[in-house]
């Protein structure tokens, strides 16, 4: 398993690593014990597959991207476990990087 206490990634805020039901096994930084954005990140992937089936088949969805103006989530779904981080975005990055006028934008 990923350990992002001992091994961050870089410009990491905090982490939770969640079962396929939604219950967190693990969890840190300014994530840590955070059972809203759990519950949150499960009913979004929920949703992904309940938008068209032809087109977002059952866990078909392995990577989305919740983007802000000075932070992003990354949830990732491996080996029947959610991955969800939290970055600080660089100011380089994210200058460009298709931020909708309010500030935020979702890639999946």
């Amino acid at each position: 398993m990923l350990d992002l206490d001992r091994n961050p990634l870089p410009d990491q805020l905090g982490y939770l690593v969640l079962s396929e039901d939604g219950s967190v096994h693990a969890s840190g930084g300014e994530l840590e014990n955070d059972e809203r954005s759990a519950n949150i990140i499960s009913n979004l992937l929920t949703l992904t597959e309940s938008i068209d089936p032809a087109i977002f088949t059952a866990r078909s969805c392995r990577k989305v991207s919740i983007v802000f103006a000075d932070h992003s989530y990354t949830i990732c779904l491996s080996n029947k476990r959610i991955y969800v981080v939290k970055k600080r975005n660089r100011p380089e990055t994210s200058a460009n990087s298709g931020i909708e006028s309010d500030n935020h934008s979702i890639l999946a």
